[in-house]
Formats: C-alpha cells, sequence, structure tokens
C-alpha cells in the first residue's frame, strides 16, 4: 500500500469520525445507547477537528519540517485572525484563547500558557497530518506537531498531540495496532498523565475490559469540560486497539465513549485510516465527506481532506 494511499485513508478517517462523534459530544455512553443502540451512520458534518486538521497540514506543505512556533502564529494572524468577524464559532478553548492571546500581541509559548487551557486536546485532533508528513519516523512527527503546539496549548496538551502524531507516522508504514500505540507512548515521558492514561487503557483493552471500565480509568469526573488531552488520547487509543486497527470497529466504539466523542473518533480514525488506507474507510461514510464549510475556520472553506491528503503526499 503506497503512503499516498495511507494519508488519504488517515485524513478521511478522521473526517468520519469527527462527524460520526459529533452529535454524541458530551454525552454518556449509556445515553448514546439509549438514543441509538450502536451510533454507525454519519447525520452530518464535523467539527474544528477536521478543518483544524486541514489547517495543520497548510502548514506543513508551505514550511515542512522547517516549521516554527512564530509560523504558526502569523498563520493565525494572517488567515485565521482576519477573518473572524466577533467570537470564533465552535472552535476549543485553547484555540479561543490563543486567538485572544494573539489579537493582544502575546508571542508563544506564552500564547499556551495564558488561557489556562493547555491541557485541551486541541492539538492532538489536528495531530494526524504531522505523522503523515513524517511516515516511519514518529519522533520527527512529535517535533514537528509541538511546534504547532507551542502556539496554543502546553504540558499535557502538547503532549497528547505528540502522542497521537507519532502513532499515526508508524501507522503510516503498516505496523500492528500495539506497535502503533507502543510509538505513540514513547514520545511522551513516562511519568505524564498522558503516559500513565495510556497504559492503563492498553492494559485494560488486552484484558478485555468494558467501557465502563475504561471510563473509571481515565475520565475525570469532577471537571466540567471533556476537552481533556490526556483522556481523550487514551480512549482513542483505547478504542483503536479494541477494534484492531479496523477503521468502522475503531471508530464506533471510540464514538461510543461519548467525552469529547468528535475528538475520541477523529483521533481513533485517524490511526486505524493510515493503517487500512482510503479503501479501509467505509464507503457509506466517504460518501458523507465533502469539502468543510469553513463554520469555525473560514480559511479553509471548500477544502476536501482528500485533496489535502494528496497535497501533503506529494511533500513525502
Amino acid at each position: 500500500m503506497s503512503y499516498h494511499d495511507r494519508a488519504r485513508g488517515c485524513l478521511l478517517g478522521l473526517a468520519a469520525g469527527d462527524a460520526l462523534g459529533a452529535p454524541a459530544e458530551n454525552l454518556t455512553p449509556a445515553e448514546i445507547v439509549r438514543r441509538w443502540g450502536r451510533l454507525t451512520e454519519i447525520e452530518g458534518g464535523g467539527t474544528d477537528d477536521t478543518e483544524y486538521a486541514i489547517f495543520a497540514a497548510s502548514l506543513l506543505v508551505k514550511h515542512g519540517h522547517d516549521l516554527t512556533p512564530a509560523d504558526v502564529a502569523q498563520a493565525y494572524r494572517d488567515e485565521i485572525i482576519p477573518l473572524i468577524d466577533g467570537p470564533m464559532k465552535g472552535a476549543g478553548f485553547s484555540e479561543l484563547g490563543t486567538v485572544e492571546a494573539l489579537r493582544r500581541g502575546v508571542e508563544p509559548p506564552l500564547t499556551g500558557h495564558v488561557h489556562a487551557h493547555g491541557w485541551s486536546d486541541g492539538l492532538a485532533m489536528r495531530a494526524a497530518p504531522y505523522g503523515i508528513f513524517c511516515p516511519g519516523d514518529p519522533a520527527e512527527a512529535a517535533r514537528l506537531v509541538e511546534q504547532d503546539g507551542l502556539v496554543s496549548g502546553s504540558g499535557e496538551g502538547i503532549l497528547g498531540g505528540r502522542a497521537v502524531a507519532a502513532a499515526v507516522a508508524m501507522a503510516m508504514t503498516g505496523a500492528p495496532p500495539a506497535e502503533v500505540v507502543a510509538f505513540g507512548l514513547a514520545a511522551v515521558p513516562t511519568d505524564s498523565w498522558t503516559a500513565r492514561n495510556i497504559m492503563r487503557v492498553r492494559d485494560l483493552v488486552s484484558a478485555g475490559g468494558s467501557q465502563e471500565a475504561l471510563h473509571e480509568a481515565v475520565v475525570v469526573k469532577h471537571y466540567p469540560w471533556t476537552d481533556l488531552a490526556p483522556e481523550a488520547v487514551a480512549l482513542a487509543f483505547a478504542a483503536y486497539l479494541a477494534g484492531q486497527g479496523d477503521v468502522e470497529q475503531s471508530v464506533t466504539y471510540a464514538v461510543s465513549l461519548g467525552r469529547d466523542a468528535d475528538t475520541i473518533g477523529a483521533i481513533a480514525g485517524a490511526v486505524a485510516g493510515a493503517g487500512q488506507g482510503e479503501s479501509g474507510v467505509p464507503a457509506r461514510w466517504a460518501a458523507r465527506i465533502g469539502p468543510v464549510t469553513g463554520k469555525c475556520l473560514p480559511v479553509v472553506a471548500g477544502k476536501h481532506v482528500l485533496d489535502v491528503a494528496d497535497e501533503l503526499a506529494r511533500g513525502l
């Protein structure tokens, strides 16, 4: 299977997971079962997850391995902020805070600290293009995504992005799921919140643990929001392992976990899609993925993830 095919599968899987999980965001697994039984069909479009992944890919196409936080900040100022009339619609806390910080003249890495949402999964949700760009080189994928992350996140938020980018880089080689997750884990410190969560869910899935057990292991119930990177990344990796790398099984398991379901689905779909290629994404899902509307990021309006994947693949 070619890198080109894997790149298309990765971003198509991301977009499908994002769209499938969108209506389940912030719900509990029990409520998802009550409403849908098992959520298997895409009802609407994607969210900021897909749009930000497309934006991240554009940074790589322009700057490649030379990307710096200054480049990312300048792209926000040139391409995102001028097109925002009022508050951003549908963006996560870290990205909203970053835009406000840049408007005030703050520079990275402070832009990723001042909004107090550095642990957001905003970087993890858009990390896949960095893995596509570095097939078989998880260390470089993790380094590159961190350049992006220093603008909008800090601490565990950046670690979540590193784990996803490294995992995608290995999935692009066709490595088996256990090895893919092992490389994602290796991209973060072993004593980090992110690493501890990944190890917990890896062991639970291996032992046949339930979704309830996964929640008990990693979900921070007292925190009022669901955008925690250590939680979302761990649950996405758990779904990918439980689905044995199959796109449909991984994504449907991911979105059934609720919480930040669109991001969990997008990450699981990206990693599984990189491993299985474009044909691994169910045709009925692929047919539902059209050009993004730009409702969060007007700069990417009209772009399709398959065209973006083609651009990235040409740079390999």
